[in-house]
């Protein structure tokens, strides 16, 4: 009977390769709902909203659960603010016991042209504080992100009031494409792993 205990209690530890964690970071509340640094969370809604996902409000966030491909994947809009996100997703994590291997982040991108997207496997936070605060928790950078590229800026004084600034009307329409791109990356992602899904949209 001890034998059996023991060897529960650490099966219970193990990570499910049947789960995805997909985060969208952003700031809560109505003052950044369109902004810019918010891109995370739209596209998270923009998936919802595709595959019919109610988002609840849960611990540290708004999560919503979606059935793809014999996959089971928890959506997340960290409740943290931005700067704190790592412990939203740290908490998640570990929850759903979920290998970092399938932890997805979406996250805006100065440095790519408005529209344009990238997958990543792992890299730098690029100052990101949303970034860094994740790789802080987790205690590692090798977590695959899609950036969505926001526009770049010409001085860096500005970079605040530009990312936590909305978008025109006529980049509005740009990046509408951009969101549902954004969705068949993830479903990808989840379906046929990160480099094919690299080799097929990058």
């Amino acid at each position: 009977m001890v034998v059996f205990f023991k060897w529960f209690k650490k099966d219970s530890n193990l990570t499910d390769n049947n789960s995805f964690l997909i985060v969208g970071l952003g700031n809560i509340g109505p003052k950044y709902e369109k902004t810019r640094h918010n891109i995370g969370f739209r596209i998270i809604d923009f998936l919802s909203s595709e595959k019919d996902i109610n988002l609840q409000k849960s611990k540290l966030g708004q999560l919503g659960i979606l059935k793809y491909s014999g996959k089971k994947i928890f959506l997340l809009k960290p409740s943290t603010f931005m700067n704190l996100s790592g412990k939203s997703v740290k908490y998640w994590m570990k929850k759903k016991n979920i290998a970092v291997k399938n932890i997805l982040i979406l996250t805006d991108d100065l440095n790519l042209d408005l529209g344009i997207i990238k997958l990543k496997q792992k890299g730098s936070d690029g100052g990101h504080n949303g970034l860094k605060d994740i790789e802080r928790s987790l205690s590692t950078s090798n977590y695959a992100r899609l950036r969505f590229g926001i526009g770049k800026i010409k001085y860096s004084s500005d970079k605040v009031d530009f990312v936590l600034g909305s978008f025109s009307k006529d980049e509005e329409e740009k990046i509408s494409k951009s969101l549902e791109i954004s969705t068949k990356v993830i479903l990808s992602f989840i379906k046929n792993g990160i480099d094919n899904t690299m080799n097929m949209y990058n």
